[in-house]
């Protein structure tokens, strides 16, 4: 009586694990398949680049500076990185409502000291 209560303990959760790797097999397979010129990307080891040329089934070129393109492992792609522009992270220059007057270019600038006595 506890030997096929025992066995299905044992076989649901592997029948979900590897359903759910399956799943995540797919959706990193549809994201390859979708990579364009100019998506940008970032790679297993963290770089980020933008695609120059995805028409072969086994590498994709990237472009990781202006100019700079290297050929990768279409596998070596871990996600396509969305620009997440945000407004409140402008930077806004209020100089103009400050009273205090301006650093004077001709002080040098001196290193601030540090108390050795302890």
């Amino acid at each position: 009586m506890m030997f096929p209560l025992l066995l299905v303990l044992l076989a649901v959760p592997l029948f979900l694990s590897a359903r759910k790797q399956k799943k995540a097999v797919a959706e990193q397979q549809a994201l390859l398949n979708s990579l364009e010129p100019g998506d940008r990307v970032m790679t297993t080891s963290g770089l980020y680049a933008t695609v120059a040329d995805a028409s072969d089934d086994t590498t994709i070129d990237l472009e990781i500076a202006d100019g700079v393109v290297t050929t990768w492992l279409r596998q070596a792609v871990r996600e396509k990185v969305v620009a997440d522009v945000d407004d409140t992270d402008a930077v806004v220059d209020d100089t103009a409502d400050v009273d205090e007057p301006a650093a004077v270019a001709d002080e040098p600038v001196r290193p601030a000291q540090q108390d050795t006595k302890k």
